[in-house]
């Protein structure tokens, strides 16, 4: 049975990659901070442990214990936009974080090591994206993703380290917790829905994004691991049609049943529009098609409903607070 190690795993991704790894027969142990997920997300079956990627110390005590085979690396602190605000929490989290985990898996020989990065790294001005261009990350979160993804492939040219890196894109659906107020489009019209609250959009909500199930993301990135012929590359992995912000508007309160208005806040500093190609990871995971943002927003919404919201505390370790969004402030 091989041993996996699964970052981030009591997260939204992470959780339902746990479930598909759970399902394939892999002896799993999640590790979490809690900071982003909810310990009730991971698999029963699964081993939790509570503790931080940036805690060297704990990880060498892990690899020590349990030998992993695999890694899957999904914690992050995957708040975008806001990281401009916080760089030293966000390189410290999302790269050096990362790199003890490489260290680690280099001197345990893990058989591969997959790691979810981000169409953040491609920055603005390259739709659509396609894994031959090169990266030109426009904020602080796609930078030391692309930083990770460059270290990956120094460790492999010089240990020997297999790897694969997947590039997700606006990920949704069950587990999504809707009450972040920093991330997660979706979650945040949801809940603004559930309390009779106008949606917030930045700017003229011209901007385009393709939206995707999380049953169009996740169950690929768990099953990578069996496909040789994936070690050392990149895929971009998501839903192929884009959307603006005000479409996905309508759609999620159409789907709802609920009428609102949306409030225009001040645009923030963001790609206007980011799109990725996936014929890449089409053709080497036989992908055939991706479920309709229609169908994928009624599954979460039908989840949502059932399990409501949850209170995501404010972000209290703001570094830098000029031109912080005003919606974030309070």
């Amino acid at each position: 049975m091989p041993k996996s190690l699964v970052t981030g795993g009591a997260g939204f991704i992470g959780a339902h990659v746990v479930n598909d790894l759970v399902n394939m027969n892999h002896d799993v142990v999640v590790l979490d901070d809690l900071s982003g997920g909810y310990e009730d997300n991971v698999n029963p079956k699964a081993t939790f442990i509570k503790g931080s990627i940036t805690d060297h110390a704990l990880l060498e005590k892990l690899f020590a214990e349990h030998q992993f085979d695999y890694v899957y690396h999904l914690a992050a602190y995957a708040a975008e936009g806001l990281s401009h605000f916080i760089r030293r929490f966000n390189y410290t989290n999302n790269l050096i974080g990362s790199v003890n985990l490489i260290n680690e898996s280099v001197k345990h020989k893990v058989k591969c090591f997959v790691f979810t990065s981000s169409i953040a790294v491609y920055g603005a001005g390259q739709t659509p994206m396609t894994e031959d261009m090169t990266p030109e990350p426009e904020d602080p979160y796609g930078i030391a993703k692309f930083a990770v993804e460059q270290d990956l492939k120094s460790a492999h040219e010089m240990f020997g380290l297999n790897y694969i890196v997947f590039r997700p894109h606006n990920v949704y659906g069950e587990y999504q917790n809707i009450a972040d107020r920093y991330r997660n489009v979706l979650g945040i019209f949801m809940n603004q829905l559930m309390q009779g609250k106008k949606l917030s959009v930045f700017g003229d909500g011209e901007q385009t994004r393709a939206f995707s199930y999380i049953g169009d993301v996740a169950p690929y990135i768990a099953k990578s691991v069996d496909n040789t012929a994936a070690y050392q590359q990149i895929y971009n992995v998501g839903a192929d049609e884009e959307y603006t912000v005000n479409e996905l508007a309508t759609t999620i309160m159409d789907v709802m049943d609920i009428k609102s208005e949306l409030n225009h806040l001040p645009a923030r500093n963001e790609v206007v529009h980011a799109f990725s190609d996936h014929s890449k990871v089409k053709k080497d995971f036989n992908i055939t098609g991706f479920i309709s943002l229609k169908d994928g927003v009624t599954k979460m919404v039908d989840w949502v409903k059932e399990h409501g919201a949850r209170e995501t505390p404010k972000f209290d370790n703001i570094e830098v607070t000029e031109k912080l969004p005003g919606v974030w402030v309070s």
